[in-house]
């Protein structure tokens, strides 16, 4: 059997390889998505104060600071047995989504956008952001516009836009100023007219491409992410839904009862371990996160713009959830929307600008679970510590681990729809990559990784000989 491999795989956050194993005859047989990076972060954060985590964590990844930042700060909540005030609340909600905002549009626009926009097989020294701005300087404007928004949307309440410091145990660490209410309300008609012009391109996209969408890892999976009491969309807080494939409910659930619900996998080809849901067993638990699931599972959108868009991506399975890979991209841009009119929202909210922001700790419960809808799909921190506050346990599963079948899937539908074994091209290996692309994976998340571990294309021969490599680095 001959093996083809990708490496590294490109304009994703982190690093993997592929391997896609050929038969006699040119076929794919099969093909993996492996995840090199080694896990550790968990470990070395034992013995340290729990209440450092909200610091810590963030330097897990540069994409993602804001959601494990977050995610940190509601598992002390819980550790430390306080409420945050409302205002609080509303301060760290209103951060996460300049973390939506800014995380979608880019991933959108600079790092799936080369292949929707210029083409599958458009040459690789063009097909890029730099090429997205030669070929459309105005719309790349716009892109960068767009992403300083959200980064500036943090910037502005956690005083910097990458590693903010801003949430502690019980609240935030300081109040929110009228002048910086008003800056980001002043630019926010042109951010909702940026966002749906992305709108428009990716369904023009589909218009003219139908064909490749429903040949592109079109699956079956179940699905899970946060809702709220009504059963709508909820990105910060709420309760966890599984739905099955058919969209019908599996189990609604405390985040604090997780473990009861998700169990892990490992496979020996991957550093990355493989979640389902406990009850159905592996494989018939396994799930998908994200835009495309939250979009699945939510009975609506509590804003109306985006609830507008939501009812016509509703519509294009008959209402059923919708299975085709590349639709996570217009997901991910009806939450870019979302996220930007629930921003308005709390920006509105006469309780944004009070000074009650913390509250104090009588007792320490020493465990709790935080979980956040990061702009991948859904995070978990569980920290578990001593009579001291020392942290004894911790326990993460990343959005990009709750997708790891679902990608593994998807790169081997892929490669069997579009890899020829003889006559092997880059567009062709390119579209396996844009299969792992489309969910936006953050393998240092993940896999918290030490060190760098490119991603490799190999095409093997059934006697086991090396055809072709393929490496980027």
């Amino acid at each position: 059997m001959q093996k083809v491999t990708i490496e590294p795989v490109t304009r994703i956050e982190g690093h993997a390889k592929v391997t896609i194993h050929l038969n006699d005859h040119g076929g794919v047989e099969r093909a993996f998505m492996h995840v090199n990076e080694w896990r550790g972060f968990e470990k070395f954060s034992e013995g340290r104060p729990f209440f450092e985590m909200p610091q810590i964590t963030p330097r897990i990844c540069g994409i993602c600071p804001v959601s494990h930042h977050l995610a940190a700060a509601k598992a002390c909540d819980y550790v430390a047995g306080v409420i945050p005030p409302r205002p609080a609340s509303l301060l760290r909600e209103l951060m996460h989504m300049g973390q939506i905002i800014q995380s979608h549009s880019m991933h959108f626009f600079e790092l799936a956008g080369p292949d929707l926009l210029l083409g599958f097989d458009a040459d690789p020294e063009v097909r890029h952001v730099g090429g997205l701005i030669q070929a459309n300087p105005e719309l790349a404007l716009k892109a960068v516009k767009l992403r300083a928004f959200g980064q500036d949307i943090i910037r502005r309440i956690g005083g910097r836009r990458i590693h903010p410091t801003f949430a502690v145990p019980g609240g935030v660490n300081g109040p929110f100023s009228s002048e910086h209410k008003e800056a980001i309300l002043g630019q926010y008609d042109e951010m909702v007219a940026i966002m749906k012009v992305g709108i428009e391109l990716v369904k023009q996209w589909y218009d003219a491409n139908m064909n490749v969408v429903e040949s592109f890892a079109v699956f079956q999976t179940g699905y899970m992410g946060l809702v709220d009491s009504k059963g709508g969309l909820q990105l910060y807080d709420g309760k966890v839904r599984l739905v099955d494939r058919e969209g019908k409910l599996w189990e609604e659930y405390d985040p604090q009862q997780y473990l009861s619900v998700v169990a892990e996998r490992v496979e020996d080809w991957s550093y990355l371990k493989f979640p389902y849901y406990r009850k159905r067993g592996w494989p018939d638990g396994v799930y998908r996160v994200g835009p495309l699931a939250r979009l699945n599972l939510a009975s609506h959108i509590p804003t109306p713009m985006a609830q507008e868009e939501f009812k016509l991506f509703r519509s294009l399975n008959g209402g059923k959830p919708v299975e085709a890979t590349l639709y996570y991209h217009y997901a991910r841009l009806i939450e870019g929307l979302y996220a930007l009119e629930r921003a308005r929202e709390i920006l509105e909210d006469p309780e944004i600008l009070s000074t009650d922001i913390i509250s104090h700790s009588t007792r320490l419960v020493g465990e709790g679970v935080g979980v956040i809808e990061a702009p991948r799909g859904t995070l978990f921190h569980h920290y578990k510590t001593d009579d001291h506050g020392m942290l004894t346990h911790v326990n993460l599963i990343v959005a990009t681990g709750h997708n790891n079948y679902a990608m593994n899937k998807s790169v081997e539908m892929v490669a069997k729809t579009f890899v020829d074994g003889k006559n092997i091209t880059e567009g062709m290996l390119n579209r396996v990559e844009a299969a792992i692309r489309a969910h936006d994976p953050c393998l240092s998340c993940s896999t918290h990784a030490i060190g760098a571990m490119p991603l490799v294309v190999e095409v093997v021969g059934a006697d086991g000989q090396l055809i072709q490599r393929t490496g980027r680095s």
